[in-house]
């Protein structure tokens, strides 16, 4: 039994700890959920749980890597790794539907990169930076969008 609790409350060892980790993964949740809403509002293709889980599991990534104290070198290749990853995820949501240069998803990828991006920071703990960015990624994303189509037409 003391074996099983061990691995249940690796790195948690303290209530303090606990409470830093529920506050980065329900902050990473409710961001992702922000971008993710005005996403699924739009009728884009990765909506909510899409941008959620993104952001999510980029923080449950470096949470983890954090919390057995892993070298910033090990970290940097980390987040190499998330971005490349993400990356390919947007790719698969970009589509040329036509020879005359009409592409979509390129939004949808960039916003989902930007979910990981914002995961990635509340991961390693800048919290504010995270919210900034998301505050950012909908000014982009709702009234930016909106300027665009009213210029367009």
């Amino acid at each position: 039994m003391d074996i099983m609790w061990a691995e249940l409350t690796q790195g948690l060892l303290t209530t303090r700890e606990l409470l830093h980790v529920l506050i980065r993964l329900a902050a990473a949740t409710l961001l992702g959920a922000a971008v993710g809403f005005q996403r699924e509002k739009a009728g884009k293709p990765a909506g909510l749980r899409t941008h959620m889980l993104v952001c999510l599991g980029t923080t449950v990534l470096l949470i983890s890597c954090t919390s057995v104290d892993m070298s910033s070198d090990s970290l940097a290749r980390i987040i190499q790794g998330i971005v490349t990853g993400i990356g390919f995820l947007g790719a698969g949501s970009i589509l040329k539907l036509n020879e005359n240069r009409d592409i979509q998803g390129l939004t949808t990828a960039a916003g989902v990169w930007m979910t990981a991006a914002i995961g990635v920071a509340v991961g390693l703990g800048s919290l504010g930076v995270a919210l900034l960015s998301t505050l950012f990624t909908l000014i982009i994303l709702s009234v930016l969008g909106r300027l665009e189509r009213h210029v367009a037409n």
